[in-house]
């Protein structure tokens, strides 16, 4: 069991850091262009930043898993 949960803790660190950074990158660019839409810049920024603590941190939990012996 234990090694099916590092597997799914991996497999979901890799999958939140793609879907912050890309989510984050798209309210970057969408509010580029346009005059006074900070809110989406600010929001853009901080998915974006959210994506280098969060995935990292679920990968290193899944590391953490014991692993079984035999």
């Amino acid at each position: 069991m234990e090694k099916h949960a590092r597997k799914m803790a991996t497999v979901s660190a890799v999958v939140a850091f793609l879907l912050c950074l890309v989510g984050g990158a798209w309210l970057f660019t969408e509010s580029w262009g346009e005059d006074g839409d900070v809110l989406y810049l600010t929001m853009g920024l901080y998915f974006m930043g959210k994506a280098f603590f969060v995935g990292p941190m679920l990968y290193l939990t899944a590391l953490q898993f014991p692993r079984r012996e035999g």
